[in-house]
Parts: C-alpha cells; structure tokens; sequence
C-alpha cells in the first residue's frame, strides 16, 4: 500500500448553499507538492442513496427528472440524501417512496459508489429493493417524476438513450444484474 500523501494545509476556498470547495496542500513521498481542490459535503454528512427497484424479475425502475448539472431531463435511478437518524435501508425506501410511489418489503444493501474521487468527497450507497407496493410520500422535488422502466437484458443499451448518462446508475444496475445472476435468479 502507498503511503498517503502529507496535507500541510486544507482550507475552504468557496462556498454555496450546497457546496463547499476545499483546497489540499499536499506534500507526497517523493517529496512532489501539490495543490488539490475538492468539492466535500456541507452539514453533517450522512451520505446518499441510488435505489435499484426491481417490478418484476427482470425490470428495473427508473425516475425522469430536471437535472441541473446537464440542464434538461434525464433518465436514473431513484436516489436521494440519506436524512438523520435513518439507516441506509431506510432511506432507500423513503427515497423509492418519495421519487417512483413504491415501497419495497425487501431491501439488501449492494455496494458504495463514488462519483468522481480525484475531486469529490461524495459515495452513495447502492441498494436492492425487491417486492415492491404501490406506497407515495411528498417529497422534495419541484415537480412529479415521471417513473419509466428498464430491462436488465437492455442494459447495454441504455447507454444510447439520449436522455441517459449517469455513471452511477449504470453501474448499479450492472451491478444488480451480476448479484442476481450468480444467484441464479436471473439469466441473460
């Protein structure tokens, strides 16, 4: 394992109502230093949740909705802050309830994802909602979400949507897939 570099000195360079921009000054192994900027979390962190709900054995659900970094809509997974005093599971139920009007009475935690380590702080956990109810609560977003849905067999295809391009989500649902594959629950 490499040793980690030294941080002389972190400080917040900017801030906004959801972002905080903190610079590194970093002293390596081999005596190289650096300035790193990196986008970290405001408050107190509790992290965040991508929702892959299965309907059925082979299609998941997926949420359109305003993305503000890409500027139109797009196609993903349910997804959200994890609130405080929720677990994991719980706020992936609340999430799938808030963005797609489902429940789930089986959850299974699946992985921890990053977005973009080489300059964000942010992981959102992955989770498998599976037995799904028809159960709404309001949520945060400005507007209903429109609730699509995805084969696991069109995976690769997904890809192409011109309304798809979140990473994250592709992922999970690779992931989602491979899980119940070798459990011998799905079959391509």
């Amino acid at each position: 394992m490499r040793e980690k570099p030294v941080v002389l000195a972190r400080e917040i360079v900017a801030s906004s109502r959801l972002f905080r921009v903190e610079e590194l000054q970093l002293r390596f192994a081999n005596g190289a230093l650096r300035t790193y900027e990196r986008l970290v979390g405001k408050g107190a962190g509790y992290g965040a949740v991508m929702v892959v709900a299965m309907l059925d054995g082979e299609h998941a659900v997926l949420v359109e909705e305003y993305c503000g970094g890409t500027d139109d809509y797009q196609l993903s997974l349910p997804k959200g802050l994890i609130e405080p005093g929720e677990d994991v599971l719980e706020a992936a139920n609340r999430e799938l309830k808030e963005e797609a009007g489902f429940g789930a009475r089986q959850l299974e935690w699946v992985a921890e994802l990053s977005l973009s380590p080489g300059y964000m702080s942010q992981k959102i956990q992955v989770v498998l909602a599976r037995d799904l109810y028809e159960e709404s609560l309001p949520g945060d977003e400005p507007e209903p979400l429109r609730v699509d849905q995805i084969g696991l067999r069109e995976l690769s295809s997904l890809v192409q949507h011109p309304q798809f391009s979140e990473g994250r989500a592709l992922a999970a649902l690779y992931l989602v897939r491979d899980l119940l594959s070798q459990r011998g629950e799905f079959r391509l």
